[in-house]
C-alpha cells in the first residue's frame, strides 16, 4: 500500500517512479518490431500518453522542469555530435544536398500553414502535426517553447503540439521508407548499378593518402636539402625516410643533402604524388619500409590540450622530438599533412621516428585512451548556460508581430556546435565520447517524451475521437510524402543524384534514423549514410527555427 500511496501523491519520489515506469515501459513497446519497423523512441511518448489517460500526473513544476532539462540535454547532445561536420557540410560538394534538405523543411512547413491557415483550424496542433510527420522531436520542444513565450496561452493549447505529433508520427515513420520504394520503382533504378557508379566517383574525388619510394634521378636535385625541394613544403605530402648510399634507412630531416641515387619514401595525396614523382626521378625498384631499419611507425592520439589548434609546423615534432608527422587520421578518416590542417582533440598522428624518441613525443601529446574516453563535465554545463543565453536573447526580425527566441531547444543546439566546432578554449575541450553522448541524449529524449505524453494524455482520447483527427492525419500524410516525392523527383531529373545518396537525404531531411536504417538495408551499403550526415546538422536547426516562425507569425 506505501508504493500506492507515493504514486498518488505529489512528491519527487512520485515522479521519479512515474517518469520511470513510462520510460522503461515505452523503451520496451518502441523496441516491438512489426513488419521490419518499430516506434523506437517514440514509443515513450505513447506510453506517456496511456498513462496521462488513466489519471497518472506529475506536480506541473517537476514536470516543467524534467521536460526542459530533457530537451536542453537532448538538443546540445545533437549538436556535440553535428557540430564538427556541420560547417564542414555545407560547402560546395554538400550545397545541393544541403538545398534540396532546406526544401524539403520549407515545403512541409508551407503545408502546415496550408492545413491550418486554409481550414481555419488550431496553429499549435498544425505545427505538432509538423513535427510528427517529419519525426523531428526537436521542433516539437522548439514549437512548445514558442507557444510559451506568447501572451495569453493556456494549459490546454499547450497539450496540442504534443497530441498532433502523436497522430501524424507512426506514418511519419513510414512514409520516409514509402516514399524511397516510390522513387525507386518511378526512375527503375538498380541499385547494384547505382553503387557502382557512385564508387567509381568517389575515387575520383577523394584524394587518398598512400606511400611512395621515390628514386632520386633528378640532375638538379643533387646538393639540395630536402627542404629546398620545390613545391614539396605546400603540397601535403611528407618525406618520411631516406636510404643513403646502400645503408640502412633512417628518419629524413629538412637538412638532408640529396644525392643522386638516394630512395626517398613520400605519404600524401596519391595524385600529388604522381605529380611529384617526375620532380624526383622515378618510382624506386624498392619500398625501403620493409628494409631493416631503426625507424618505426606509430599512431598516437592527440589527448593534451597544449598542441589543440596548432598546425604540424607549429609543433616542431622534428626539432623538439626527433620525429615526423606522416599522417593525420580524424574520425577514421585519412587527412593528407597539409600546412593549414590544425589538431583536434582525439586526432591520431602516424609518426615517424626512432622508437625512444616516438615515445617521448607520444608522452607530451598525451596518446592516452583512458582521456579520450572521459567525459568533461565542465564544458558540459559552460555549453548548457552559453546555450541557455543564446536561446532566451531576442532576436528582432522586420515584419515578424515580436521577437524571436531559439528557446531551449534552438540555443544549446547552436551552442553545441559553435563549440564542439571550436574544439578548445585554453585547456577546456568540447569533446565528448561517443557512448557518453549517446547516454545523456537518450536519456534526455526519454525524459522529455515521458513528460509531454504524461501531460496530453488526458485530451488525446478525447482528441483521436473527434472528427479533426482523420483530417490531421491525411494532413501528416501530406506534410511527409508530399516534399519527399517533389525533392526526390528534382534531385533526380536536375540534379542527377545517385539513388544511394538520394536515400540517405531523404532520411537526413527528416531526421529519421529508422529510415537511414532501411536505406542502407535496401541498398546493402553505408553509402547513404554520408549524404545524411551531410545534410542532418543544417535539416535540424532549419526545422527548430521553422517551428517557431510557424508559431509565432501564425498563430
Amino acid at each position: 500500500m506505501w508504493l500506492v500511496d507515493i504514486i498518488s501523491g505529489q512528491s519527487v519520489a512520485q515522479a521519479i517512479i512515474v517518469i520511470g515506469l513510462v520510460a522503461a515501459s515505452g523503451l520496451a513497446v518502441g523496441a516491438i518490431r512489426a513488419w521490419g519497423l518499430s516506434l523506437g523512441i517514440a514509443g515513450v511518448l505513447f506510453t506517456g500518453i496511456a498513462f496521462g489517460h488513466f489519471g497518472l500526473k506529475l506536480d506541473p513544476a517537476i514536470l516543467d522542469f524534467c521536460r526542459e532539462f530533457g530537451l536542453i540535454l537532448f538538443v546540445y547532445t545533437i549538436g556535440l555530435q553535428v557540430g564538427p561536420g556541420f560547417f564542414s557540410s555545407l560547402r560546395k560538394q554538400g550545397l545541393p544536398l544541403n538545398i534540396m534538405a532546406a526544401s524539403t523543411v520549407i515545403l512541409g512547413s508551407l503545408i502546415a500553414i496550408v492545413l491550418s491557415k486554409g481550414f481555419g483550424a488550431s496553429v499549435p496542433m498544425a505545427v505538432g502535426v509538423l513535427a510528427g510527420a517529419t519525426t523531428n522531436t526537436p521542433s516539437l520542444a522548439a514549437a512548445q517553447q514558442a507557444l510559451q513565450d506568447l501572451p495569453h496561452i493556456s494549459s490546454d493549447v499547450l497539450k496540442l503540439p504534443g497530441l498532433g505529433y502523436a497522430l501524424a508520427y507512426p506514418f511519419g515513420v513510414a512514409g520516409v521508407i514509402l516514399s524511397m520504394l516510390l522513387l525507386k520503382l518511378l526512375f527503375g533504378v538498380k541499385v547494384k548499378q547505382e553503387l557502382l557508379e557512385l564508387e567509381q566517383l568517389r575515387k575520383q574525388t577523394v584524394a587518398q593518402v598512400v606511400h611512395l619510394s621515390l628514386e632520386v634521378k633528378n640532375q638538379n636535385l643533387a646538393g639540395l636539402t630536402l627542404s629546398q625541394v620545390p613545391t614539396l613544403s605546400q603540397s601535403g605530402v611528407v618525406i618520411s625516410r631516406i636510404m643513403q648510399s646502400g645503408k640502412r634507412p633512417e628518419r629524413a630531416r629538412a637538412e638532408h643533402v640529396i644525392n643522386i641515387g638516394d630512395i626517398l619514401l613520400a605519404v600524401g595525396p596519391k595524385e600529388t604524388l604522381e605529380q611529384l614523382t617526375l620532380i624526383i626521378g622515378a618510382q624506386a625498384a624498392i619500398d625501403i619500409r620493409k628494409l631493416e631499419s631503426a625507424v618505426v611507425s606509430r599512431d598516437i592520439l592527440i589527448t593534451e590540450s597544449w598542441p589543440l589548434g596548432k598546425t604540424i609546423d607549429e609543433l616542431d615534432l622534428g626539432g623538439s622530438f626527433g620525429v615526423t608527422a606522416t599522417r593525420l587520421r580524424r574520425a577514421d578518416v585519412q587527412l593528407p599533412m597539409g600546412p593549414a590542417v590544425r589538431l583536434q582533440f582525439g586526432d591520431a598522428l602516424r609518426l615517424v621516428g626512432e622508437e625512444a624518441d616516438v615515445q617521448a613525443a607520444a608522452k607530451q601529446l598525451g596518446n592516452s585512451i583512458k582521456q579520450l574516453n572521459y567525459p568533461r563535465l565542465i564544458p558540459v554545463f559552460i555549453g548548457i548556460l552559453v546555450g541557455i543565453a543564446i536561446g532566451t536573447y531576442p532576436i528582432q526580425i522586420p515584419g515578424m508581430p515580436s521577437a524571436v527566441r531559439l528557446g531551449l531547444a534552438g540555443g544549446p543546439l547552436i551552442a553545441a556546435i559553435l563549440l564542439s566546432r571550436l574544439g578548445h578554449v585554453g585547456s577546456l575541450v568540447w569533446h565528448m565520447p561517443a557512448s557518453a553522448n549517446f547516454m545523456m541524449r537518450e536519456m534526455g529524449i526519454v525524459l522529455f517524451l515521458s513528460c509531454v505524453g504524461l501531460k496530453a494524455g488526458d485530451h488525446f482520447l478525447e482528441v483521436l475521437l473527434n472528427g479533426q483527427a482523420l483530417y490531421w492525419i491525411l494532413g501528416g500524410v501530406l506534410i511527409t510524402m508530399l516534399p519527399l516525392l517533389i525533392v526526390g523527383t528534382v534531385a533526380r531529373l536536375v540534379y542527377k543524384t545517385n539513388y544511394l545518396s538520394l536515400c540517405g537525404l531523404l532520411a537526413g531531411s527528416m531526421t529519421d534514423p529508422p529510415a537511414l536504417s532501411f536505406a542502407t538495408s535496401l541498398t546493402g551499403s553505408d553509402e547513404p549514410s554520408i549524404s545524411y550526415s551531410t545534410v542532418y546538422p543544417l535539416t535540424m536547426l532549419l526545422r527548430v527555427v521553422f517551428a517557431q516562425i510557424v508559431v509565432i507569425c501564425f498563430s
